[in-house]
């Protein structure tokens, strides 16, 4: 089963990605936990340049988001796949469609082709998309990086984004009120991956 987590900035993917790890794992599940941009060692020269590099343009950022995630998938995503593991990923080819389509305007419907040849076709089962207004996300923020200290308008561009995509393929998508406590966002998004887990790969047991 492959699990994605999105939203804009701030949003507390990676501290629910950890607690959804920590409750799969004392059911005896196992479980790998990586992210993008930054996965293995390609993967995090590039994070860095994506990150931590000024004046890069708009379509090398996309190529380099491209590229990490090309060599993701075949040699983390994928193969912990095969072995029958469960992957939590915190963001994945849906950043790369709201905030370098969305946000920065380049064509959602080429952007989606690409991500295909990037990930052999590769699709999340469930992505919950923990959402909170943009200024609140940022204003969580402290260490700040390069899209960080993008604009508020191009924050709000994201977080809209996000809604639509959600909007298109519900069943795919399960939205979470993120502006909540901590521990009622992870007890919501527990309750939607167990609901995955009970339907579609181990039935009648779930993580709850």
């Amino acid at each position: 089963m492959f699990v994605t987590l999105e939203g804009p900035e701030g949003a507390g993917k990676s501290t629910v990605a950890i607690g959804l790890v920590s409750a799969l794992r004392e059911k005896g599940l196992e479980v790998v936990l990586t992210r993008e941009p930054g996965s293995g060692q390609i993967g995090q020269k590039i994070r860095s340049l994506l990150l931590d590099t000024e004046g890069m343009t708009p379509r090398c950022e996309l190529f380099l988001f491209l590229a990490d995630r090309s060599q993701h998938v075949e040699t983390i995503i994928r193969p912990a796949l095969e072995l029958g593991k469960i992957v939590i990923c915190d963001r994945f080819a849906d950043s790369t469609v709201v905030y370098q389509g969305h946000a920065r305007g380049f064509d959602v419907a080429q952007l989606r082709a690409w991500n295909d040849f990037a990930t052999g076709g590769l699709k999340p089962d469930l992505t919950l998309l923990l959402d909170l207004p943009a200024s609140q996300g940022i204003a969580r923020l402290e260490n700040k990086d390069r899209l960080d200290n993008e604009p508020i308008e191009f924050h709000e561009k994201v977080r809209q984004g996000f809604l639509i995509e959600a909007s298109i393929a519900p069943d795919r998508w399960t939205q979470v009120d993120a502006s909540q406590n901590p521990g009622t966002v992870l007890e919501d998004c527990i309750e939607a991956m167990s609901a995955i887990l009970e339907k579609r790969i181990i039935k009648g047991v779930g993580i709850i």
